[in-house]
């Protein structure tokens, strides 16, 4: 990482010691409770500042949104006075980022849940358990408005190139401030999701009434060469909402999504009806087969429903793929 800019060097090396001195210069409490975790708040303030935690690098490869974050806060840090929220960041998974990996034993953003099975020994179970301990920290304290944006990228080419996951849990208010914010960032897509399959931002939804969202960024691309153009749009609202910016009307309101169903692998034995280079958001008519697993065939219910992260190389147990219906 040395021929990387400092600024992007620093945060994907979750080297915070730069920006947490700014801070805390001008006044801020600035903690780091675990690697790769940093808190800028104002206790003095009370409930009256939102509350937002920041996570990237959740899948070590997705690297897009570590330079976004990076070039946000290194300016942030030298304007201290502009940050108008309590703010956490978490960078998720730093040994796959080292290892220039997606995972090191299993995929992290599977792992906010009670229930792991056979995947609780796993570096990336223990990575989640520190980050679940400082996110319980982070919004014990906090007022009413809180936010948790899980910034990340796609694996594959999508008809939609930037959509979001939102909890339906969210309560109405929050959730159409949050959708609202989507649409000011030129997020295309929502999907409402009914169900959590431990991922971070559901975690922190469900747990401590967060307006969570999962947020994907475009295509995966190498640290230091990603096009930062294609995220202009979600970085400008990201610096509003760190700055207490009055939210900006959207050129154009997300088209919103319902989940149909999760698409789960039984077995070994389990098959999709098309390639996992399949876009995100490949639309299938009714009767369509999606996959077989042994004696279960799962096939389109719906008029017409469209086929989001298809991966058939998932572990048993896990979502192969989900199919939406649009709403509006």
């Amino acid at each position: 990482m040395a021929m990387l800019p400092e600024a992007v060097r620093a945060l994907a090396e979750a080297d915070f010691s730069a920006v947490a001195a700014r801070f805390a210069a001008a006044g801020f409490a600035v903690a780091q409770p675990a690697d790769g975790i940093l808190t800028v708040t104002r206790p003095e303030a009370g409930a009256a500042r939102p509350a937002v935690l920041v996570s990237v690098g959740v899948h070590g490869d997705e690297t897009g949104p570590i330079e976004v974050v990076a070039y946000l806060l290194d300016a942030l840090s030298r304007q201290p006075s502009a940050l108008a929220v309590d703010l956490m960041l978490c960078v998720g998974n730093i040994g796959a980022i080292r290892a220039g990996k997606r995972f090191i034993d299993a995929d992290l953003n599977r792992m906010f849940r009670a229930e792991r099975g056979t995947l609780e020994g796993t570096a990336e179970a223990a990575r989640a358990d520190v980050m679940v301990a400082a996110t319980s920290a982070f919004f014990k304290h906090a007022g009413p408005v809180r936010w948790h944006l899980d910034l990340h990228t796609a694996i594959r080419p999508s008809v939609y190139p930037t959509f979001a996951i939102v909890p339906e849990i969210i309560e109405d208010g929050a959730r159409q401030k949050l959708i609202g914010w989507l649409g000011q960032a030129a997020i295309g897509a929502v999907i409402m999701n009914p169900a959590s399959v431990g991922t971070y931002s559901y975690y922190s939804a469900e747990h401590h009434a967060a307006a969570g969202t999962t947020i994907e960024l475009g295509r995966i691309g190498t640290l230091g060469e990603n096009n930062l153009e294609q995220f202009a749009e979600a970085s400008q609202a990201l610096d509003d909402l760190l700055r207490g910016a009055e939210p900006k009307h959207a050129k154009q309101a997300p088209h919103v999504y319902a989940t149909a169903r999760q698409i789960i692998k039984l077995s070994d034995q389990f098959q999709m009806a098309f390639g996992k280079d399949t876009w995100n958001f490949t639309p299938l008519k009714q009767g369509d087969e999606i996959a077989r697993d042994g004696d279960t065939v799962y096939t389109v219910q719906h008029p017409e429903e469209m086929v989001v992260f298809p991966n058939p190389d998932v572990r048993i147990g896990l979502r192969a793929g989900l199919m939406v219906v649009r709403l509006s």
